[in-house]
């Protein structure tokens, strides 16, 4: 009896299959809670797919930083990729006085030493000469880096610019040949085949120059008052270079440049001496190698050739302000360069 009861019991409570107006609330609610069942485990599904998303690309990005670091850091590939990658990615290869040495820097200026060597076949790889010469460059590369970081903080503080038409006139000098002045899709051509530079690498460089180079003589003014003094005295025709180079001292030195081509590439200096009569004492001539302040005296001069005497005062604060701080342990390198002879800055 009680079976038959309990039968009975669940046949009544077995809801209608009809669907009527009392009933179509309770048939849409049995029919969602069907769905439910579907729906959530959907829903926790995709919502695990994304957090393994997310693992999986920090993953990624982590063994790729890791991969970067190693490359660079460790086994420093100066390969295109990596020096792509600085390009676009603003890495630090040291700092200077707390400014930042981008890596691409360096390797531009590397990877340039790199192209010469192997075009000229000066070198083999896996000798142990090979390797001293390696890192000989790699050690004079880092410090020129450095050296323009260093100009270019200074250069911030003193508001020094140089300016596209200041890195126009460097390129349009170099135009100038013996044979004539050559197109400048030549000259992009000659720069990239001998030291593997294109335009905007090879502008970049001669910038970073222009910047140093006024840096340079904008802080020596020991250097600037000797030019003063050195001034007067040439300005006597009969003036004697060697004597006052001996007298005023301080590395100032005397010389002869010999019989050179109009379009020598010497600092400007033979192009000042073009301007000068023979026998005549030019003004104050700021390098454009950087190196100090000339005064140049015409000795000969022919159609294509000429000659001059020359008195040089050279710069040296910003060496000395340079060398300074890596004495007090302010340049700080991310790579290592085994310590030579050429880190000094002069």
């Amino acid at each position: 009896m009680k079976k038959i009861f309990k039968k009975r019991t669940a046949k009544q409570e077995q809801p209608s299959l009809r669907i009527t107006n009392e009933t179509v609330a309770e048939h849409r609610e049995r029919i969602l809670a069907g769905g439910r069942k579907f729906k959530y485990p959907v829903q926790y599904a995709r919502h695990r797919l994304v957090i393994n998303a997310i693992i999986i690309a920090l993953v990624a990005i982590i063994i790729l930083v890791a991969i970067g670091w190693q490359q660079l850091y460790s086994a420093q590939n100066s390969g295109t990729f990596f020096y792509r990658v600085t390009r676009v990615l603003p890495l630090p290869v040291a700092t200077v006085d707390d400014e930042t040495v981008r890596y691409s820097d360096y390797l531009m200026r590397l990877r340039s030493q790199e192209h010469w060597l192997s075009t000229k076949g000066q070198i083999e790889q896996g000798k142990k000469d090979n390797e001293r010469q390696i890192n000989y460059i790699k050690r004079s590369v880092i410090n020129g880096a450095e050296a323009d970081a260093y100009a270019a903080k200074l250069a911030r503080e003193k508001n020094i610019t140089v300016s596209d038409k200041e890195v126009d006139d460097v390129v349009n000098r170099s135009l100038q040949t013996a044979n004539g002045t050559i197109s400048q899709e030549l000259y992009d051509a000659s720069t990239l085949e001998t030291l593997g530079y294109d335009r905007d690498e090879y502008r970049l460089l001669i910038r970073q120059s222009l910047l140093r180079q006024k840096v340079a003589y904008a802080i020596d003014t020991a250097a600037a008052q000797v030019s003063q003094t050195v001034e007067k005295q040439v300005a006597d025709p009969n003036a004697d270079f060697d004597a006052i180079a001996k007298q005023v001292g301080g590395g100032v030195q005397a010389g002869n440049s010999g019989l050179v081509r109009k379009t020598n590439q010497d600092g400007g200096l033979t192009q000042a001496a073009m301007k000068l009569t023979v026998g005549q004492t030019s003004g104050a001539v700021k390098s454009t190698t950087g190196d100090g302040y000339y005064f140049v005296k015409l000795l000969e001069i022919n159609t294509s050739e000429l000659s001059y005497r020359f008195i040089k005062i050279p710069l040296t604060s910003f060496a000395s302000a340079f060398n300074k701080l890596r004495d007090q342990g302010k340049i700080k390198e991310y790579i290592t360069i085994p310590a030579l002879e050429t880190q000094v800055i002069k």
